[in-house]
């Protein structure tokens, strides 16, 4: 990894490694990182942004994976440093592929230009293919972009983490009758993902609303136009780790 070098000596400079991590997370600063980092020339080496940025467990700097450790952002400019499984498998989806049959009346032109996981995503929910995943005709976009969560707090492992005011993005939230629905998008085969893209959305609407709140994670096949998706679900609100997979598909559209 390119910034395992500024990571080595942030770890060094603070001497993180010698915290009691089965106690508590290690707290750590954006003002911190940037301390540490200044003399480094590359901006993939001294950017907060980009250190902090840890999707997936192969993007974590050796340090981090040598010592089963994960970065949770927990305020503006704040961070937790916690030992334990940050991370969940986006399992293959063995079952055959559906072929589903657009609700449009119409083919869609539109769609066809470009290939982001945005109007993958949008050309999903306008045929209809969203609302039958998740059974639940009434769905409605109602939530994109970025906000911020309020305070809550949860466990990974027997580690207490308060988080407060960090900003999220959900790719696409429907609202229905009885439920919200949340997605994540992406557009690469991901073999697994940080679960605070799930679980940070799930808990900041959970909170903000009284029906039940559904996370879906989506991904768009580029070779054969499959779509698909996962539905994951928190056994435990207030456990970071009690994340499993409810269902699963593969579907390709069929226009009308």
């Amino acid at each position: 990894m390119a910034n395992s070098r500024s990571w080595k000596k942030i770890f060094d400079d603070y001497k993180i490694l010698d915290h009691d991590f089965n106690e508590s997370p290690f707290p750590l600063s954006a003002t911190q990182i940037k301390r540490a980092c200044q003399k480094f020339k590359e901006t993939g080496e001294k950017e907060v942004r980009v250190l902090c940025k840890q999707d997936s467990r192969e993007s974590r700097p050796e340090i981090f994976k040598n010592n089963n450790l994960f970065l949770l952002p927990v305020k503006n400019g704040f961070y937790n440093i916690i030992k334990g499984e940050g991370y969940v498998d986006i399992p293959t989806i063995k079952s055959e592929v559906m072929v589903y049959s657009s609700r449009l009346e119409f083919p869609l032109t539109t769609t066809k230009i470009g290939d982001s996981e945005m109007q993958h995503l949008d050309y999903a929910y306008a045929a209809s293919l969203i609302r039958t995943f998740t059974k639940d005709p009434s769905l409605v976009l109602t939530i994109r972009g970025r906000k911020y969560t309020p305070g809550f707090e949860f466990y990974v492992g027997k580690q207490l983490i308060k988080v407060s005011s960090v900003q999220t993005e959900v790719d696409a939230g429907y609202e229905g009758k009885n439920q919200v629905v949340l997605i994540e998008a992406k557009n690469f085969n991901a073999k697994n993902i940080i679960i605070r893209q799930l679980f940070y959305p799930y808990r900041q609407w959970q909170e903000q609303t009284r029906k039940k709140v559904v996370t879906l994670f989506f991904d768009k096949d580029h070779d054969d136009n499959v779509y698909s998706i996962w539905q994951f679900e928190f056994s435990n609100p207030n456990n970071y780790n009690s994340i499993k997979l409810v269902k699963s598909g593969r579907f390709k559209i069929d226009e009308k």
